[in-house]
């Protein structure tokens, strides 16, 4: 790809065209970044249309993580001084859920920290679901750890539509972020997840110490689950874990990330998480260069924006939500 026509490309891409691991693809991280991006949203455009999707997230467990993920601050091992507690009642998660969709968010995800959710506070995460899937219209999302596969089915029953579960980084790069579990527990779940009927959300985090190469081998094997929607999160260092100190990503990296990611994965949500912030006017530029999704409101440990001045961006783009 040394001579590609980043605009040929993304005309066959839109035609039916797919990048593969074993292409030539360094063009994609060489080329201007303005070429790269208008081509990375020409894709966009043609698959996504103007629409962007808006998720939100409550963190229904904090603290307390078995797992040594370096750059979390739920977990044990690390000392973030976060707040730590149980799962949280149906009350207060149903109520959080509604106000998110009477802002116009489009899903909503309970999300806890460890290993699993499991016994009583699983009964109490399927409660919840149960209850929002029969008072509400928002699509429900979870986000709950390595677990089984009657734990799936009892999900989609209670109204979950989509699971999430990153893998994080490339198969290559993963052990040097995590060793309590690995990168093959994460393939296993989402594979299981999607038998059992659910989309999944997965995607991770740039930034971390990886290099180009990895975050290509994260956008391939992206492709080759089949994922619908994509979060690229860029590394906010949080102090008190053992990426405290790593320096955070110029916007042209994350910009030239998303657009490498559309390339690759041209039909899926491109979603941005973490680290918006450190992107111009907080990821207006990427919402029209191939980021088609977002969280958005509170983002557990990292400071993410509201509802209301999303959709305002959106709208001053020419974008929306609905």
């Amino acid at each position: 790809m040394k001579n590609c026509n980043l605009n040929t490309l993304a005309d066959e891409i839109i035609q039916g065209k797919r990048l593969e691991p074993q292409d030539d693809t360094s063009y994609l991280l060489t080329a201007p970044i303005d070429e790269l991006q208008e081509a990375a949203g020409k894709i966009q455009r043609a698959f996504c249309g103007n629409h962007i999707d808006l998720c939100t997230i409550i963190n229904g467990r904090s603290g307390r993580c078995s797992e040594n993920c370096r750059y979390c601050a739920q977990a044990a091992c690390h000392h973030t001084g976060i707040d730590e507690y149980p799962f949280l009642t149906a009350e207060e998660i149903i109520a959080n859920a509604k106000a998110n969709e009477k802002a116009g968010v489009n899903r909503f995800a309970i999300v806890t920290s460890g290993r699993a959710l499991a016994g009583e506070e699983f009964e109490h995460a399927i409660a919840a679901y149960e209850k929002m899937r029969d008072t509400l219209s928002i699509e429900l999302c979870a986000s709950h750890g390595i677990i089984t596969r009657e734990q799936f089915r009892r999900l989609r029953k209670a109204g979950v539509t989509s699971y999430h579960h990153n893998i994080e980084t490339s198969s290559r790069f993963f052990p040097q972020i995590c060793t309590t579990h690995t990168y093959d527990d994460r393939i296993r779940t989402i594979k299981i997840a999607q038998e059992e009927g659910l989309r999944v959300c997965s995607g991770g985090i740039i930034g971390m110490g990886e290099d180009w190469q990895d975050r290509l081998d994260m956008a391939f094997e992206l492709q080759a689950l089949g994922i619908e929607s994509i979060p690229i999160n860029a590394l906010m260092p949080i102090p008190g874990t053992p990426l405290e100190k790593q320096k955070p990503l110029d916007s042209d990296q994350i910009l030239r990330t998303i657009a490498l990611f559309r390339f690759v994965n041209p039909t899926a949500n491109i979603r941005l998480a973490a680290g918006r912030k450190l992107l111009p006017e907080n990821g207006a530029t990427a919402f029209l260069h191939g980021a088609s999704a977002s969280i958005t409101g509170n983002m557990l440990t990292t400071s993410g924006t509201t509802i209301e001045e999303d959709i305002r961006m959106l709208a001053r783009l020419g974008l929306s939500n609905r």
